[in-house]
């Protein structure tokens, strides 16, 4: 496995400034955010890119000339609910899609998105709760909102991953975040499922060990029920907060920056987990026949930036199975 970084911790520094700090850090590879919710503060966009080789060029040369490589393209976001927003995110999918293939980058990363819960509706509703009951007037209401949201996921997902095929991806990583359609195991086979046998060969997971952390799932666990399912990894850590959790459970939607009241929070990597629960993890996803990039996610709140940078690239550096 080789190290890498999701560029967005860097915040809005020059492009060679980065650059020179990811070698600075002994890292392999960067992961450049594209579009969507991510920052997008060192590709001028993806489609200006797509349009401009020389740019594309230019690029691609203050990359090489570190011995870096792009382990991913990332374009999260939601293209799939019915508003300005998910048009918006569709087409930088779409053109993350062309860029990768210009740029020789076969893995994208991103979300599967979530719709709203009935044609009409322009927020993404996200349901967790069981689809059994209620009842009204002898129709369910949660239940068919899921079945249209799964309807609505197929259709897009037969499109986008045939448009990706041809621009030359190979892999697309959906990483499993809370309130996307997909979030866990379960829910990732459901998209391969409504996208088709030929086309679901293109989607696997973005293994995130933190999101699962905070749904209460072991990572370990799926890593060994995603087999080579695993097309990425994120190097990402949670705590569960001792005590508030106990009281409030793991369901939580205060802002992230109120880390001290919230039942569970992101972390450098080792401050949730310990290193040796992190050695089993990446010795279980190496067995499962994943042997590629593990791109460190810097979202820890509860230290400075460059203490959580240095925090997490020490503690993979002594656990990622090489």
């Amino acid at each position: 496995m080789q190290l890498s970084i999701c560029t967005d911790v860097f915040g809005k520094i020059p492009f060679t400034e980065m650059l020179d700090k990811v070698k600075d850090y002994g890292l392999d590879a960067i992961e450049l955010t594209t579009g969507g919710w991510g920052g997008c503060f060192f590709v001028p966009s993806a489609e200006e890119l797509v349009k401009n080789a020389s740019k594309r060029k230019a690029f691609l040369k203050e990359i090489e000339a570190r011995g870096l490589k792009i382990s991913a393209l990332n374009c999260s976001g939601n293209p799939l609910v019915n508003n300005a927003m998910g048009r918006a995110h569709s087409k930088t999918i779409h053109d993350t899609a062309e860029l990768a293939g210009l740029l020789g980058v076969k893995t994208i990363v991103t979300m599967s998105g979530l719709p709203e819960a009935a044609p009409g509706d322009t927020t993404p509703n996200w349901i967790t709760s069981t689809i059994s009951w209620p009842d009204f007037n002898g129709r369910n209401y949660m239940r068919d909102a899921v079945k249209y949201q799964w309807e609505v996921a197929g259709k897009w997902w037969q499109e986008y991953a045939a448009f990706a095929r041809e621009n030359g991806v190979e892999k697309i990583a959906i990483e499993e975040f809370p309130c996307q359609l997909v979030y866990n195991v379960r829910s990732l086979k459901k998209l391969i499922e409504v996208t088709g046998s030929e086309l679901g060969k293109m989607i696997g997971m973005n293994l995130d060990p933190s999101h699962l952390m905070i749904q209460g799932a072991e990572p370990i666990a799926a890593a060994r029920a995603l087999g080579d399912k695993i097309f990425y990894v994120h190097g990402k850590d949670a705590r569960i907060e001792r005590g508030l959790a106990d009281v409030d459970g793991l369901l939580e939607n205060l802002p992230v920056d109120q880390s001290a009241k919230r039942t569970w929070n992101y972390v450098g990597v080792g401050c949730g987990r310990d290193l040796q629960w992190w050695k089993e993890f990446f010795s279980v996803v190496r067995m499962m026949g994943y042997n590629g990039y593990v791109s460190l996610e810097m979202e820890d709140l509860t230290m400075s930036t460059e203490a959580g940078l240095a925090t997490s690239i020490d503690a993979l550096k002594q656990t990622i199975s090489r």
